[in-house]
């Protein structure tokens, strides 16, 4: 239904967030959000399943990627928000597409919040055995809950840290595998190209689960636009973060993959069980390496929980300064929308009860309904930038400092490619019921949203 029969209410987010995120934040923000929990722990399962062929899988849904981070990017830099694709989709189709696209990404970050929590909490019992796990998860959701809900700078000193570590030790990571590589770290000999010779050992249908793998590893890049909105200078900080996208896609995912299955067999049992960089630091003889990866994931897994704490609560948020949520969640102290982030933070904690109490029904339906809200969320993005590209270029082509690129073909070609991620889904018997789940509750929200919708049309 288009925008022009409900007309969006006008942002508030300026008037009541603060603005205390500086640029430095900002940027490390953007550089360390690419290095996720999800790279560290879930790329070893794709590795296994795609052999050397992980930095095809891992180059084409990065390319996907870079195209909706600039989509993203050109209308946060013209509409900055802290409720970012979801306000772009209420502006753009209307106030049901911003409903459907804020709800169904704040259950997704929610649920991401006990599931890092969780993963978080194995490391350091694994340390410390005999000690509860849940009183691990427990103490992450008290720190960062309480840094989130005293000031957004707690959230950007947090995080500032966590990227540095993160970018610290991949960087150091690829430095030493680039030695190896080519001979020159002591103590090791070059492996040559011995590990990609089987560059495809499970034909296509191993490049497929391996592509499907890599895309969710993507997953949590939109927190700095979110954060945007609340840094000194939001326009020139989400045009610094999205133009500097590709080079750290390219370095960090595609060029650790290639580190990694270059080093190490790609049927390596210590891929999966050890995990694909502590298998890598083994294979170079690296002492104590398990332990250090054991430390950077643990650093991913709080640096996420942190980050999808603070995304979850600024989306509840801009949702209800829209009308579309209970008032409650809108209030604002000191700068911060505390009842959002307490929200958030305590649904999180529900979803790690439900791992105990439900671990054979209920948690796994939760799991299997967020499977694909990234791709929902996506072409919302891709579907908002078509139309708003639009109406900027007729009525405010200067707010256009960041433009998408080859406009408007790879937006379509951006369309396409999500399509064809669904329909690979549907053929995989693994992910058929995350597309469909995810499809469910993605039709219920839109219903909602839509009858909303008319509800507000009918008393305006």
């Amino acid at each position: 239904m288009p925008s022009t029969t409900v007309e969006t209410p006008p942002q508030q987010d300026g008037a009541s967030l603060s603005h205390g995120l500086k640029q430095r934040h900002l940027s490390m923000i953007a550089l360390g959000g690419v290095i996720g929990a999800g790279l560290f722990v879930g790329s070893g399962a794709g590795i296994a399943a795609a052999g050397p062929s992980i930095v095809v899988a891992y180059a084409l849904s990065g390319l996907l990627v870079m195209l909706v981070m600039r989509m993203l990017g050109e209308m946060s830099a013209a509409y900055p928000s802290s409720g970012s694709f979801s306000a772009h989709a209420e502006r753009a189709i209307g106030p049901w597409a911003g409903f459907t696209a804020g709800w169904s990404f704040w259950v997704l970050l929610c649920t991401a919040v006990g599931l890092e929590g969780i993963g978080a909490a194995k490391i350091v019992t694994g340390w410390l055995p005999g000690t509860p796990e849940w009183a691990w998860v427990a103490l992450f959701m008290v720190v960062f809950c309480g840094a989130n809900l005293a000031a957004v700078k707690n959230f950007g000193e947090f995080e500032f840290w966590f990227a540095a570590l993160k970018v610290g030790a991949i960087s150091l990571f690829l430095v030493l595998g680039g030695l190896a590589i080519f001979g020159v770290l002591p103590g090791t000999d070059a492996p040559g190209t011995s590990n990609l010779t089987d560059f495809l050992p499970n034909g296509g249908e191993g490049l497929i689960i391996g592509l499907l793998a890599s895309v969710f590893a993507y997953g949590g890049m939109e927190t700095v636009t979110i954060a945007a909105a609340e840094s000194e200078n939001p326009v020139k900080g989400v045009a610094s973060a999205v133009r500097t996208a590709m080079w750290r896609i390219a370095l960090f995912y595609i060029g650790s993959m290639a580190v990694i299955v270059t080093l190490v067999p790609w049927d390596s049992a210590a891929v999966v069980e050890k995990g694909p960089y502590v298998a890598a630091l083994d294979e170079l003889g690296i002492p104590g390496a398990g332990q250090l990866m054991n430390v950077v994931v643990l650093v991913a897994l709080l640096s996420a929980m942190n980050a999808n704490i603070y995304g979850s609560s600024r989306i509840a948020y801009s949702l209800v300064q829209r009308g579309q949520g209970p008032q409650a969640l809108g209030r604002v102290s000191a700068g911060v929308p505390r009842v959002a982030v307490l929200a958030s933070s305590v649904f999180g904690f529900v979803c790690v009860l439900l791992s105990y109490w439900r671990p054979d029904d209920v948690f796994p339906w939760l799991l299997n309904m967020i499977g694909a809200v990234i791709l929902v969320v996506w072409i919302f993005i891709a579907v908002s930038q078509l139309r708003l590209r639009a109406r900027l270029e007729r009525e405010a082509p200067e707010k256009l400092t960041v433009r998408m690129w080859a406009f408007p073909v790879l937006t379509w070609v951006a369309l396409a490619g999500m399509v064809a991620i669904f329909v690979l889904m549907a053929r995989e018997p693994d992910t058929r019921v995350q597309l469909y789940s995810t499809g469910a509750m993605t039709l219920v929200l839109a219903a909602t949203g839509y009858a909303w919708q008319r509800m507000r049309a009918a008393k305006g």
